[in-house]
């Protein structure tokens, strides 16, 4: 499921506002949000980039369209490398502010949106996650047997991401692919959709097996580096295998294990022998992959408390921290719900 990459706005000159809420209004507006709706984002994007020239002066904001059961809405991702929120409880409360206005800032975009999160640490700055839909979603959802979610950015100047994902789930079995086409634009973005096209339909369940089922079906592209993942509800077991730079960890509180690939390009030379790494399920797992637009020298324990937040704002946390910003960049998280 999903593919999307997000739209990243930099946000360092409070003249470019304006067109910042234009683009994001349009983007409800195309996805059949109501006057009132529309008006709600505009208040949060708005708060937003309030709160940014106050406390901050500049930061991103990330924005996709996502999909809950049908009904449509924008996943919205601001972030900082400020001071951090020293009392967030605090600052969530309406007529509080450290800048002497009227602090309605947090407390209407948690209450206007229909997801809220905040991840802040000293000198880290902070994470903020919005996601407003086309309609409120219920009171009480039940949580799915897998989540995952990443953070997409294609390349400055182009419009089409060489990154790309994409995962499926059934009874027995989460299937995760994150690949990189070669170079970046039109060709890999090529490259990796028809790598993604291909995955939707492999039946394989084999990590190695589906490399190989993806490494005949893109010789035409340019090629691809990419990891697959299995996660084995049964046996509740990861399995994973990929060829070239794609980063692969699994973490917990007890620390992370890295996953190493093999040299190669997915579409014109494979290893000769390839063999998956198993790796048993433990409490808290989280699976967390990155494209070579991020830095390698990450750490998950440098994020205290991360592994209880949303999957969205733990990969808009690695990506603001670590991202090259001379590629396309993608950080895929993932955790299972047993």
């Amino acid at each position: 499921m999903d593919n999307q990459a997000h739209t990243l706005f930099h946000v360092a000159d409070r003249s470019y506002f304006a067109l910042v809420k234009k683009d994001i209004h349009a983007f409800g507006v195309a996805l059949g949000f109501s006057s009132e709706r529309a008006g709600q984002l505009d208040i949060i994007i708005a708060e937003l980039l309030s709160n940014i020239f106050k406390y901050v002066g500049e930061g991103s904001l990330f924005v996709k369209n996502v999909t809950s059961k049908d009904n449509p809405g924008l996943e919205i991702i601001c972030t900082d490398c400020g001071p951090g929120i020293a009392d967030i409880k605090k600052m969530m409360q309406d007529g509080v502010s450290t800048q002497n206005t009227l602090g309605h800032g947090l407390g209407a975009i948690s209450r206007l949106s229909d997801v809220f999160e905040v991840y802040t640490q000293k000198d880290f700055g902070t994470v903020l996650l919005s996601r407003i839909y086309k309609e409120p979603l219920p009171l009480f959802e039940p949580k799915h047997a897998a989540e995952v979610k990443a953070v997409l950015v294609p390349k400055k100047g182009e419009t089409l991401c060489g990154d790309g994902y994409f995962y499926k789930s059934s009874a027995q079995y989460l299937k995760i692919l994150l690949g990189d086409g070669l170079g970046h634009g039109p060709e890999a973005n090529k490259a990796v959709s028809e790598a993604i096209h291909r995955f939707k339909y492999c039946h394989e369940n084999d990590p190695v097996e589906i490399i190989k089922y993806l490494h005949d079906a893109v010789r035409k592209t340019r090629g691809l580096v990419a990891s697959v993942v299995v996660f084995d509800f049964e046996k509740r077991e990861w399995n994973m295998c990929g060829v070239g730079n794609i980063q692969t960890r699994i973490a917990n509180y007890a620390g992370t294990k890295m996953h190493g690939s093999y040299n190669g390009i997915i579409g014109h030379n494979l290893p000769r022998s390839m063999t998956s790494q198993r790796l048993q399920y433990e409490e808290g797992h989280h699976l967390v992959m990155c494209s070579d637009g991020i830095k390698t020298k990450w750490e998950l324990s440098n994020y205290p408390g991360i592994l209880m937040k949303d999957l969205s704002v733990l990969s808009a946390a690695v990506y603001k921290d670590h991202t090259r910003n001379s590629d396309d960049a993608s950080v895929l998280a993932a955790k299972i719900n047993l």
